[in-house]
């Protein structure tokens, strides 16, 4: 070898060295920086027409393991969002209160049936029914509080769901700006970790936000993809939107540079994930079921005051809207109702006794008179004679008694739909509800649905994570019956046919159900139908849709009449013995308050909300069903998120063992190329001295 090869022998041997020694400090340097990678030289053997040449190096690589980063990546995805999930279902299950404590909202129901069992000891005590009114009203207030909270959460997690889509646009970018760096420093042979510890950074927070697919480019930097492989970040960032409206579920598009599609993508775990899936699922199954408890508490309630009669009695029974046409509504009832006409004293003046399942009508005992539900109206009114009156309006039955006559009704065995007579129409309502609120509309197929013609209702059916399948506008079919309504909303070209079913159950309970694979949901877009001229819309009747579930729990309160003058409240009972001209109705009678104080041991059917099916349970059991749901759903999320995270802290020390610097294991390499630049000097000048005997040879 000459001694030329020899001085580059050395001196290649002497700047590979020199590089490694440079890497060597900086691996020191960064001990403590978070995100750093430590680097090491790439080095290679140097060869010339088949003799080695010395040493060059080929650039600086970060020593990662591309499983572990992957591993990490999911591990930090899961782990935020269970910590999205389990954060706010906390601050929902705190709206209830504390269990042990008296302001626990379902101890508030017992506070009631307490309040009502001590007025019935003393009925006639003014003091004790506007203790038990209050009582109500506390319920009632607190349950509007609570879904109100419950909504505004809601509210609160989409604003930051929309935040974190604006982050990710902004980490989308950079990762494609670090793409075109990493690109360009690889071509020129500089050192790119700078830039690849910066994108590893921002991978390692974009992972937190959304799930992302990672892949290394051929020549530097990333491609980031979504679960489905569309691409987010290359040359160009994708543009995410985060698409959402009141009624509808949230859903995430991404549209590539340089397109004008936006696609929608799947985002199945990060804090993106856990936020939409509180906003369109955990919170929304927490106000829905709050309504249902609610609704059928209340109803439980109006059930027993209106199976009771007040003294003085009073002169009208106002109901409510039905949202039904009265030959409808009267239709499906079964057994029969009596109806009092009683004077100042309770002594009844008339007896007026309807026997639904025969379809008659009697006063005083006499023979009975047919009705049809078309005549039903005309006849109450003539077998009331001069003594009152019936009248239908807007769907509300209204009764009234001539001066200085009352009215009071015994259910008997009146049923339709789970409900008695009085109280299916509302006449003696001890709580009044600003809308619908009970879904069981006692509807058949037979029955005409009543809708007009040509109103159209818009639904939406999307995947379980919110992405939408397909919209529909479905058009009320010209006349017809219920049946008739349903199979214009199941056909399977112009409705949701394709994706499930809506069923009418036996209480007249309007429900859809998606079918499989899909198992889409359903929402409500808009809806322009009318039942009659005023009436409620489809949704409005049945109970369609998140707009109408979200308010139900708060659409409740006391009886204006009745927190007005609680000496109206139904406290006694019709005495059904008493003939023409004997007491009726008397002073001190609580049988009516002890019904109302034992509601809660009556067994009720609960249609599915929330965590529960379809259930028939009392309202006490339910309440406990309920409660101890709501603290679950919160400890299954805590417990998931110390699981998601005990898993990501494994994922990243193991990265941490490789990616990190070891300091022993530095210090051995910067003796091995302190040595090693010392071994190329040495050489240099052994050359140099052979060079310097030669010459002197010469």
């Amino acid at each position: 070898m000459s001694l030329t090869a020899t001085l580059r022998t050395a001196t290649s041997g002497l700047n590979a060295a020199q590089a490694a020694l440079r890497t060597v400090s900086d691996n020191i340097a960064n001990v403590n920086t978070p995100g750093y990678v430590r680097k090491a030289v790439v080095q290679e053997s140097l060869v010339v027409n088949g003799a080695g040449m010395g040493v060059k190096i080929n650039g600086v690589e970060r020593i990662t393991d591309q499983y572990l980063q992957l591993a990490s990546l999911t591990a930090a995805s899961d782990a935020s969002r269970w910590s999205a999930v389990s954060q706010y279902l906390d601050n929902a299950q705190s709206l209830f209160g504390n269990p042990a404590s008296d302001g626990f909202f379902f101890n508030r129901l017992d506070k009631i049936f307490a309040a009502f069992a001590t007025a019935a000891d003393d009925p006639s005590s003014t003091l004790l029914r506007s203790q038990a009114l209050a009582n109500v009203e506390d319920f009632l207030t607190e349950a509007d509080r609570i879904n109100s909270q419950i909504v505004a959460l809601t509210d609160t997690v989409e604003t930051r769901a929309a935040a974190a889509v604006e982050r990710a646009n902004q980490l989308l970018d950079q990762i494609s700006v670090l793409n075109a760096d990493i690109k360009r420093a690889s071509l020129l042979g500089a050192d790119a970790s700078g830039s690849e510890n910066i994108q590893s950074q921002l991978l390692d927070e974009l992972s937190e936000l959304m799930n992302v697919r990672i892949a290394q480019r051929n020549g530097g930097g990333v491609d980031v993809r979504s679960a489905e492989g569309v691409l987010l970040a290359g040359d160009q960032p994708a543009k995410l939107t985060y698409v959402t409206s009141d009624s509808t579920p949230g859903y995430i598009t991404a549209r590539a540079g340089g397109s004008t599609n936006d696609q929608p993508i799947e985002i199945v775990s990060g804090e993106l994930r856990g936020l939409m899936e509180l906003r369109d699922v955990e919170l929304p199954k927490l106000y829905d079921q709050l309504g249902e408890f609610v609704s059928k508490a209340v109803d439980r309630l109006n059930a027993a005051h209106n199976a009771a009669a007040a003294y003085p009695p009073l002169s009208t029974l106002s109901g409510r809207n039905t949202g039904l046409d009265l030959p409808t509504a009267v239709s499906g009832f079964t057994g029969t109702t009596t109806l009092a006409v009683v004077d100042s004293a309770g002594v009844l003046q008339r007896s007026i006794a309807v026997d639904f399942t025969a379809g008659t009508i009697s006063v005083n005992g006499g023979a009975g008179a047919a009705f049809t539900p078309a005549t039903f109206l005309a006849d109450l009114n003539t077998a009331l004679g001069g003594l009152g009156s019936a009248t239908f309006t807007n769907g509300a039955l209204t009764l009234g008694a001539t001066a200085p006559n009352g009215l009071a009704i015994d259910e008997g065995t009146s049923q339709k739909a789970g409900r008695a007579f009085s109280h299916f129409f509302g006449l003696n309502d001890l709580i009044k509800a600003d809308g619908f609120s009970n879904y069981a509309t006692g509807l058949t197929g037979a029955s005409p649905h009543g809708f007009t013609a040509g109103d159209p209702i818009s639904l939406r059916l999307s995947y379980p994570d919110g992405r939408p399948i397909r919209d529909v506008t479905v058009n009320v079919p010209a006349g017809g019956t219920m049946n008739d309504l349903l199979n214009a909303l199941n056909n399977a070209s112009t409705g949701v046919g394709l994706y499930g079913a809506f069923s009418l159950d036996a209480n007249g309970v309007l429900s859809f159900s998606g079918s499989s694979p899909l198992n889409a949901t359903l929402s409500v877009n808009s809806d322009n139908t009318s039942r009659g001229a005023g009436g409620p819309s489809i949704s409005q009747l049945f109970g369609l849709g998140v707009i109408e579930r979200s308010a139900r729990a708060g659409r409740f309160d006391v009886n204006p009449a009745l927190h007005s003058d609680p000496t109206r409240m139904s406290m006694g009972k019709l005495d059904l013995t008493a003939a023409v001209g004997q007491v009726a109705v008397r002073p001190g009678d609580g049988q009516g308050a002890r019904d109302i104080a034992v509601t809660g041991e009556v067994n009720t059917l609960f249609q599915a909300a929330g965590a529960l099916g379809q259930v028939t349970m009392t309202l006490s059991r339910y309440a406990s069903e309920f409660s101890g749901g709501i603290g679950r759903a919160a400890a299954a999320a805590e417990t998931r998120k110390a699981s998601a995270e005990s898993v990501a802290r494994e994922a990243t020390n193991r990265r941490q063992s490789v990616e990190g610097v070891n300091l022993d294991e530095e210090l051995v390499n910067l003796t091995t190329y302190q040595q090693a630049f010392a071994a190329s000097a040495r050489m240099i000048q052994a050359t140099s001295e052979l060079f310097d005997v030669l010459v002197n040879m010469v």
